[in-house]
């Protein structure tokens, strides 16, 4: 008996490995081509965030994907989203990026990895974790022993949750890339030499491979960029070459003389920024030219195909000569072939009926887009005193101001108070404000500074005994650019008035608004009915709105936020992120498994607070291109 049993066992291993065998699929950059399973191919991929769409909707993006034409998606991977403290890791629900690859194998694409360990991306801090910052020691991007000790850290435990979905394993990840976009950093960084650019940039791709990733691996710049952002042994791909021959040219010269040839980045939209037009791109533009890399046997990447929404504190912001910053969208809609909530555009079916005529397999109708609704009227009930909750917190103390990150705080707003025993007034200069402050003397609002347009002086008079209140926010942390490696927030440099260093006494409270405000929470006198007369105390101060509506059933939304100020909305305690009235967005999307049929709960924070609100609504059609400057 036990003779037969123990066959039984052997011949079941047996099927088991056969089984698992034939379903495994080969993947090889050989002979200038990209080859799977012995044949060549070309790839036909969009670029789709994991962490930018609700999980309950990824299976759905990636059928729109097939739809379209496409045969992979690619995915940055958000270090600082798995990480948010030093060693506490996070890989559920919305972050649960192994079962997102998985649901792409499953609807038949391939899966092309972009783990960084920098992304840019428009995310906030370019993907590095904020708290990298306070490592003794650590200099971001570049060969330093203590940065690359946390990004094998991070890679190794990256491995862990993906490595078994490698082709080479049984699973859809075709191909893995090493840093991002480096050309562009090494132009930027002439401080630093070339032969370390170099070296820390192999010391990334050495690094993907000791933790387990055999899977070709390749480099993503702009053609003109490959000198600083090539490695050996990496297949070099273009971002943003519309040219062909200057494509094949290029990566000629840094492979070997021959291809295959691949676009990482093929732009059909791009990105916005508070304050600035929503750029716009022709959907006859990128039909036209999907065309041209397919009739010529390139491979591209769409970034993005499907953009989704930087919800909470993830948007990350730009600079350029006039701005210090330019703070990303909380949309990151692109301008993509897919729409922010998941529909079908003029440009996806541009494009879908230039791929269908160049592919030798069928493509599937787009499946249909998720019901949506409207909510005319969402009557608020509630409206606290943010000033006068802080003064009920502990606050920290500090002979000049502290930083977001020596306050042990990535993210929200930090409140910034000083007792004057004696009457002070002049200009009041805050050079190192991070990035936005809204500026009380005595709990009255008396100015706005901004790091946007480089307003950081304001004239001011502070009485005998007076109170001098900055809140500062966080508006997201530049993700591209030599200036990543400056990102410190709050106040930064010390508070002048006139000549005059205001130092000693300063007070901190910290609001990360990591929840949602809980305002059964909150002292009694910091809270009142929208409808009482001291509401009214509360315009101009920063306010706490609170809310509830019912609802019989549930689907997609915008939130209608052009009537409001500034600040952040929280539905059912989800942070949906930011708003601003000076557009061009005045929309927040607010995906439907948000919602549930019966009471919900709305949670809004103004900052500037400009009129008591009663009532916030719901719209069907995002309002992304509505740009208000005078607000600003």
């Amino acid at each position: 008996m036990k003779k037969y049993t123990f066959l039984f066992l052997l011949l079941s291993m047996f099927f088991t490995f056969t089984a698992q065998s034939s379903n495994k699929h080969r993947f090889e950059v050989k002979e200038g081509q990209f080859v799977y399973d012995g044949k060549a191919i070309r790839i036909i991929s969009g670029e789709m965030h994991y962490a930018r769409i609700p999980h309950q909707y990824w299976r759905h993006r990636m059928k729109m994907l097939k739809a379209m034409g496409l045969n992979a998606v690619a995915t940055y991977v958000f270090w600082n989203l798995h990480e948010p403290e030093p060693g506490k890791w996070d890989f559920s629900g919305d972050r649960n990026l192994a079962e997102y690859i998985r649901i792409a194998g499953e609807e038949g694409l391939m899966v092309i990895l972009r783990p960084g360990p920098y992304v840019c991306a428009e995310w906030e801090f370019g993907g590095y974790p904020w708290w990298l910052q306070n490592v003794e020691g650590m200099e971001l991007r570049r060969d330093n022993e203590q940065f690359l000790k946390y990004t094998k850290l991070y890679l190794e435990r990256l491995y862990k949750e993906v490595g078994k979905l490698q082709i080479t394993q049984g699973g859809p990840i075709i191909m893995v890339q090493g840093e991002n976009e480096f050309g562009s950093y090494v132009s930027q960084r002439k401080d630093i030499t070339l032969e370390e650019h170099r070296a820390y940039n192999a010391k990334i791709i050495k690094q993907l491979k000791e933790v387990g990733f055999d899977v070709p691996m390749f480099t993503s710049d702009g053609s003109w960029l490959f000198e600083g952002g090539y490695v050996p042994g990496a297949l070099p791909t273009a971002n943003g070459e519309n040219n062909i021959e200057n494509l094949k040219k290029v990566v000629n010269q840094y492979n070997g003389g021959q291809g295959p040839y691949m676009v990482a980045e093929f732009y059909p939209g791009w990105l916005a920024h508070w304050c600035e037009p929503h750029p716009q791109v022709k959907a006859s533009t990128i039909a036209r030219q999907t065309e041209k890399y397919l009739a010529n046997g390139v491979s591209f990447n769409y970034y993005m195909v499907h953009g989704g929404t930087n919800f909470g504190f993830t948007s990350g912001a730009n600079y350029d000569k006039k701005h210090d910053i330019q703070p990303d969208l909380t949309s990151y809609d692109y301008d993509a072939p897919i729409s922010e909530a998941g529909w079908v555009t003029p440009k996806f079916d541009s494009i879908r009926n230039v791929i269908k005529r160049y592919v030798d397999y069928p493509l599937p109708e787009a499946p249909k887009a998720f019901p949506l609704i409207e909510i005319p009227s969402i009557e608020l009930q509630q409206v606290a005193d943010l000033l006068a909750i802080t003064e009920t917190q502990e606050a920290v103390q500090g002979d000049k101001p502290l930083t977001f990150e020596e306050l042990n705080q990535g993210y929200g707003y930090v409140l910034y108070r000083r007792h004057f025993n004696q009457p002070i007034s002049g200009k009041l200069t805050i050079e190192g404000l991070r990035d936005y402050a809204t500026v009380y003397v005595d709990g009255e609002f008396v100015g706005r500074l901004n790091r946007y347009n480089k307003k950081y002086s304001m004239d001011i008079e502070i009485p005998f005994n007076g109170n001098l209140e900055i809140l500062v926010e966080n508006m997201g942390r530049i993700n591209y650019g030599s200036e990543i490696v400056h990102n410190n927030k709050g106040i930064i440099s010390p508070v002048k008035i006139d000549d005059n260093f205001i130092e000693g006494e300063w007070e901190m409270t910290k609001l990360p608004m990591s929840e949602v405000p809980a305002f059964e929470k909150m002292p009694a006198n910091t809270v009142t009915s929208i409808m009482g007369s001291s509401a009214n105390a509360l315009v101009g101060k920063p306010s706490l709105y609170k809310g509830t509506f019912t609802l019989q059933e549930t689907g997609d939304t915008f939130l209608d936020m052009k009537d409001w100020g500034k600040g952040i909305v929280f539905v059912n305690g989800i942070n949906i992120g930011r708003y601003w009235q000076v557009g061009p967005q005045q929309t927040l999307f607010v995906p439907g498994v948000w919602l549930k049929k019966g009471i919900n709960e709305i949670v809004i924070f103004d900052q500037l607070n400009e009129k008591i609100q009663k009532r916030v609504g719901t719209v069907k059609i995002p309002i992304l291109t509505n740009l208000e400057t005078g607000k600003l």
